[in-house]
């Protein structure tokens, strides 16, 4: 089965046409940047304008970087208030003209590892992090979604987890790998005395430098790159709007 795959962040928006059997992408994905201020309408028109670029009129699904409720967005965090509350579902739907399912955008990062990439397989609990605008989490047990975790907001000396060991902190502050690696020790440090998983899984874009700082971790759980890098969220948005949790 083929689904549109779209994944929203705070600076771009990357789509493709995606086969939820192998994981594949169908075509080369197209990523526009977020508009300014992170709107609904305006984010919508960026997803149609995705839709039509690969002339499509089948499901959508779309992984959104906040909690999801019944199609319905109940934070904004990098994008503008106004999705808090909004049924996105419905606006997507709308402004499309096809069937739109919505989904955390962790949690499908998480889903496209799990089934395949770096998740596969693995048994217990799985942790996937992903470092990016912010920092997002999915929490697996036994192949099985806790959807709408949002670890990256919690409170690590006195601030937001993401505000000092996401992606962008890292290039905000112009850390050393050394220095961003102790941070992200640190949070990654919180997760496990909360969740003793038995791995986590970086994702986001600076997982393709993971050789830069994984190495220098000194946590007991077992880290690794996500595999499936970029294309993750594509690919789980599309297998979240087939309902594959």
């Amino acid at each position: 089965m083929h689904i549109l795959g779209i994944d929203i962040g705070g600076s771009g928006i990357k789509g493709a046409p995606v086969d939820i059997e192998t994981g594949e992408l169908l075509a080369e994905r197209l990523r526009i940047k977020t508009p300014k201020k992170g709107e609904p309408e305006p984010i919508a028109e960026v997803v149609n304008q995705i839709a039509q670029s690969f002339k499509w009129d089948g499901p959508i699904g779309i992984g959104f970087p906040a909690p999801i409720k019944a199609g319905v967005t109940l934070m904004a965090a990098n994008v503008s208030e106004k999705w808090v509350g909004t049924n996105a579902d419905a606006l997507f739907t709308k402004i499309t003209g096809c069937d739109c399912t919505m989904i955390n955008d962790a949690d499908a990062a998480g889903l496209a590892e799990m089934a395949f990439g770096a998740g596969r397989g693995q048994p217990g609990t799985v942790i996937m992090v992903t470092l990016g605008t912010g920092i997002g989490s999915a929490i697996f047990h036994r192949g099985q979604l806790l959807p709408n975790t949002e670890l990256g907001h919690l409170e690590i000396d006195g601030e937001d987890a993401e505000f000092r060991a996401s992606a962008v902190a890292r290039e905000r502050e112009k850390l050393s790998w050394s220095k961003y690696a102790k941070r992200l020790n640190k949070y990654l440090k919180t997760l496990e005395k909360l969740f003793w998983p038995n791995l986590f899984i970086i994702g986001g874009g600076i997982s393709k430098d993971s050789e830069k700082f994984l190495p220098l971790l000194t946590i007991e759980t077992h880290v690794i790159p996500a595999k499936l890098l970029n294309e993750a969220g594509i690919v789980g948005a599309a297998l979240g709007a087939k309902g594959i949790h």
